[in-house]
């Protein structure tokens, strides 16, 4: 190692400093870590009504939600990307998956690239009717399980609203276009 070494080493852990005091202030909100996923199940739980369970490892779903689709469960997942693949579980229990994801972008390498916090769709699957849809295809069921474009898009629910089991207020819309990376 040389001086350039340490160097960029410094810089490198001010910055990170500087990440985990921003960290520690989100986390405060969430009244948990500061993860994709935690802040992911925060914001849709404010924008659709839904109380999360209390313990932030409940098997199969995340919570409830309060109004529209009342009392049906739900498991939040939020993606920085829309890569075409969806963590699936095939428990009785669940009810609905609420999918908030960044930008469709090509399956390449994320040298170089910037994955920001962002939400530009938001999808809503029936749980029963994508593992129909699933055990049609032959795929296989779990972490990062391939989804058909045509699922994706009969399952849009922001920015366009292809499916009606839940349909934004003007206020949901502003609320989640909050959230877009400009």
């Amino acid at each position: 190692m040389d001086e350039a070494d340490d160097v960029e080493l410094g810089e490198f852990a001010v910055l990170l400093r500087e990440r985990n005091a921003i960290d520690a202030r989100i986390g405060a909100v969430l009244d948990r870590p500061a993860s994709v996923g935690n802040i992911g199940e925060w914001i849709a739980a404010k924008v659709f009504d839904i109380e999360l369970v209390s313990a932030a490892n409940n098997a199969a779903f995340d919570g409830h939600f309060s109004s529209g689709l009342n009392g049906r469960t739900v498991n939040i997942k939020a993606y920085g990307r829309q890569e075409g693949s969806l963590d699936v579980s095939q428990s009785p229990t669940l009810d609905y998956y609420l999918v908030l994801t960044g930008p469709k972008l090509a399956l390449t390498s994320s040298r170089g690239t910037l994955r920001p916090f962002c939400i530009e769709s938001v999808f809503l699957f029936e749980s029963r009717n994508l593992l129909a849809a699933l055990e049609v295809t032959g795929a296989k069921v779990g972490i990062a399980t391939s989804i058909r474009t045509a699922e994706w898009n009969a399952a849009e629910i922001y920015p366009r609203a292809t499916n009606q089991a839940i349909i934004l207020t003007d206020r949901q819309r502003a609320q989640l276009a909050m959230f877009r990376f400009d």
